[in-house]
């Protein structure tokens, strides 16, 4: 079993919904340790759009990245996230592995650790709730270090404590 922490999002739709959906799906492919409170953040890159939840989460999972990555995606399209939709823009669910373990790899559809942690206040934010402590593989930086020196802290807003799934999955319960 590897340890995991994703980082999930959505602009569209019923938000909260959508992300509660979300984490019932990844149930059925993790166990899931701790849930990160809910962040409204502004949009990054992309500014012309509406304000997103975000929030993180860890668990443990037997799936090696690539299949990890597959079924990631498999979830966004069944929450109607568009793959041919504008890169940063509006979606109703967006889900990153931002670590697997220690693990360290590039390649053209995998990043691990996911290459812009560190400049995003809205995933460092919800990733200190659950991993303050947790060191970058690649940089040697806990998580609260890095929040520390990444701007835009004050466009990440904490709006709700952690969200359940729409239903327990078994792996939760």
């Amino acid at each position: 079993m590897t340890t995991v922490h994703l980082a999930l999002g959505g602009n569209l739709g019923d938000r909260r919904a959508n992300l509660s959906a979300a984490i019932e799906r990844l149930g059925a492919l993790l166990r899931i340790d701790r849930l990160s409170a809910v962040y409204e953040t502004a949009p990054m890159y992309v500014t012309d759009q509406p304000a997103f939840l975000n929030m993180a989460l860890s668990g443990t999972t037997e799936l090696p990245p690539w299949e990890l990555l597959r079924a990631v995606k498999r979830i966004e399209e069944e929450l109607g996230r568009n793959e041919g939709g504008l890169r940063f823009g509006p979606r109703p669910i967006d889900i990153d592995i931002l670590f697997y373990g220690a693990l360290v790899m590039t390649s053209p559809d995998l990043d691990i650790p996911h290459p812009r942690i560190p400049e995003r206040a809205f995933v460092l934010c919800p990733l200190a709730d659950i991993a303050a402590d947790l060191r970058h593989p690649a940089l040697g930086l806990a998580i609260a270090e890095l929040l520390a020196g990444v701007p835009g802290r004050d466009t990440v807003v904490r709006v709700a404590d952690a969200l359940e799934p729409a239903t327990p999955s078994p792996s939760t319960l």
